[in-house]
């Protein structure tokens, strides 16, 4: 699998449409860096069962991220449809006109006043009893919408997962050229040590030539000692080490992220003890600028699935 497999945690996805009775439906998908996969689902009332499927699917697709999904329905609100109850209107009908018969000069009853008289007209038979077969065919119209904003989340992510190959390739390039400067500089701190060991001896005892009192065994051991204690040659052999696997897991691509996390902090530690054995500055330095590069990469490893 190639760096381009590499997915970032963060992205963004929407999809939309229609339901069969006209309503319009949206979900927003948004991801961002988490320890392991969070997902928070923000669903209408009534669509709870929903739920357990879109986990799934989200679990299929996503390893790492806390992931937001929104769904959003937009529609009309209609009342139940109405029909007239027919027992009702003959007897408000047949009231109306007897009322008009005993009133000289009194107008016909009118439809419409007649039918906005309570109880004429009822819902109709049915309505607003939910539908099982139609609430299913919504819900599969939703997930289906959701399979595909998800897919949508997952190509932002690889897209910019393949952003962030190439700076942390770039990062891994700066560490290991810093760390090829510091094996030229610690390659002269032996010596080094030696001169200023013997400048401090001469000054504490009193004039030159007042090391050669000092037994040569003696001297030979000191110096020693010191050489040992800022020896940074398996510092920098681990480094090595260290860019070689990271470089494997950019090549190996997706699910990279928590082990680049892990292998970030050896790169810590190594630097750490770079600069405490360090007894040159232009080798403090570039321990120093090593540990502001590998900051960067941790940095931006901790973005990646």
């Amino acid at each position: 699998m190639s760096a381009e497999s590499l997915m970032s945690m963060t992205g963004f996805a929407r999809d939309s449409g229609a339901l069969a009775d006209g309503t319009a439906f949206a979900w927003e998908l948004r991801s961002v860096n988490g320890r392991g996969l969070d997902l928070r689902l923000r669903l209408p009332n009534g669509l709870d069962a929903l739920e357990p499927a879109l986990r799934e699917a989200t679990g299929r697709r996503l390893k790492r991220g806390n992931v937001s999904a929104t769904l959003t329905l937009r529609r009309e609100e209609r009342g139940p449809r109405l029909v007239p109850d027919a027992a009702a209107l003959e007897g408000v009908l047949a009231l109306a006109l007897d009322l008009a018969a005993r009133i000289p000069g009194a107008p016909a009853p009118r439809a419409e006043v007649l039918l906005a008289l309570p109880g004429v007209m009822r819902a109709a038979e049915g309505e607003g009893a939910p539908d099982e077969a139609a609430e299913e065919a919504r819900r599969a119209a939703l997930a289906e919408s959701y399979a595909r904003a998800l897919e949508g989340l997952v190509a932002a992510r690889r897209a910019e997962g393949s952003k962030l190959a190439a700076i942390l390739g770039g990062l891994l390039d700066e560490i290991a050229t810093l760390r090829e400067a510091a094996a030229r500089e610690a390659a002269g701190q032996p010596e080094a040590q030696r001169r200023r060991f013997l400048e401090q001896l001469e000054a504490l005892m009193g004039g030159t030539g007042a090391a050669a009192r000092v037994p040569e065994e003696r001297l030979a051991q000191e110096i020693a000692l010191l050489a040992s204690r800022s020896d940074v040659r398996e510092e920098l052999d681990r480094l090595s080490a260290h860019l070689e696997a990271a470089r494997a897991l950019l090549a190996a691509g997706e699910g990279a992220g928590r082990k680049l996390d892990f292998l970030t902090q050896e790169f810590v530690r190594e630097a750490n003890t770079l600069c405490s054995k360090s007894a040159l500055v232009p080798l403090t330095r570039i321990g120093l600028e090593l540990k502001a590069a590998i900051e960067r990469l941790r940095e931006q490893a901790a973005n990646v699935e």
